[in-house]
């Protein structure tokens, strides 16, 4: 009792986030009238018999057919009964298994009187992802309170960005999309950096640290490009590019790098301003050598990160490819080289930023930071 007494407005808060979850959750739960696409709910699954396949590389799968029972849920057969068949492997790589609460977008074929063919189409996912976005969001509100909240319009307001160069690089036929996405790695930067410290030197200071040392990274990257002709450098391992694929790789190694950089950037900035709030006689040789440590400590892991993500991304169809009787050197090609490049381009960026951080932070810091 005491305890609700003194936190009574943290627990009202947990209250009202586990409530806007609920309602969020039960929504998506019964919102197929916002969809075009009929959706069925499966009532019932009969389970059919399995089979063992097996391919010319000796792969073997298991695969099982099911029936599937249910109710559309929306558009002009809505209420109407549906049976439809499945097949679903164990790998699951081109298909799944549906089972009774499963909600799933269909194809109808045909309709004559009360019979209905279709096939199933996809499952609908729109709960599990409300469901993933409000754990995040109350996560971030509820533990990191105002300072949470900034994150997430940070995020919020650059995912809309992102979207409008998306659409203005369409409307150009990508032709300027260097042009866009560097633009955008700068209004990304400021915007972020502005609603997260807030407007003033630190900011200032931080983003000139990131774009620098994200601006160098690339035209490192594109001296060794030009010494090297680019040989290494299997473009056409894009998947379904349909425009140029240089510069789209170059504005995707853009943002990449300005993301590693910024965290980088960030974290040893405020250490020292931090360090200086502590401790102000300190003089600018001394927080210059104090960066270098914050960010020698912090270089290691940060590059971890990158590489992890990167075998991360590239894990499954690399195992596919080895799998289907490739060989390394051909699935390191096609899968991971690109990868590769970018993830040293962003570990140019993260070493770089670290005397570049240091010396900015060290020259143009107060002399007296306030609290």
């Amino acid at each position: 009792m005491q305890f609700l007494k003194t936190n009574r407005g943290r627990v009202l808060a947990w209250l009202v986030t586990l409530l806007i979850g609920g309602l969020l959750v039960w929504g998506t739960q019964h919102d197929a009238a916002l969809y075009r696409d009929p959706i069925m709910r499966v009532t019932q699954v009969t389970t059919g018999t399995s089979s063992k396949e097996t391919d010319d590389f000796h792969n073997t799968d298991v695969q099982t057919k099911q029936t599937l029972h249910g109710q559309i849920l929306n558009g002009q057969y809505r209420g109407r009964h549906l049976t439809i068949t499945n097949t679903y492997s164990r790998s699951g790589a081109m298909d799944q298994r549906y089972r009774v609460g499963s909600q799933l977008f269909v194809v109808v074929h045909d309709h004559q009187d009360d019979h209905l063919t279709a096939s199933a189409k996809d499952l609908k996912r729109d709960t599990p992802l409300v469901f993933m976005i409000w754990l995040v969001v109350g996560l971030l509100l509820l533990i990191m309170q105002f300072s949470g909240f900034m994150a997430f319009l940070s995020v919020a307001a650059n995912g809309v960005l992102f979207l409008i160069a998306i659409l203005l690089n369409g409307s150009t036929q990508g032709a300027q999309v260097l042009w866009i996405f560097g633009s955008l790695a700068v209004v990304f930067a400021a915007l972020t950096l502005w609603l997260v410290l807030g407007a003033n030197r630190q900011m200032l200071i931080t983003l000139a640290t990131t774009l620098g040392g994200t601006a160098v990274a690339i035209v490192v990257g594109l001296i060794v490009f030009h010494f090297t002709h680019e040989r290494g450098m299997y473009y056409e391992s894009m998947q379904y590019v349909t425009q140029l694929p240089r510069p789209l790789f170059l504005a995707e190694t853009l943002l990449g790098s300005l993301g590693a950089v910024m965290d980088e950037s960030t974290d040893i900035i405020s250490s020292l301003f931090a360090l200086k709030r502590e401790r102000p006689e300190l003089s600018a040789a001394q927080v210059f050598k104090s960066g270098r440590q914050i960010g020698s400590t912090i270089m290691g892991p940060l590059i971890n990160v990158l590489f992890f993500i990167f075998v991360a991304d590239t894990f499954p169809m690399a195992m596919l490819y080895l799998k289907n009787g490739n060989s390394w050197g051909y699935t390191f090609s096609m899968n991971m080289s690109m990868g590769v490049v970018q993830s040293l381009i962003s570990g140019i960026g993260i070493v770089l930023a670290v005397p570049l951080a240091s010396f900015l932070a060290s020259r143009f810091m107060e002399k007296k930071v306030r609290a």
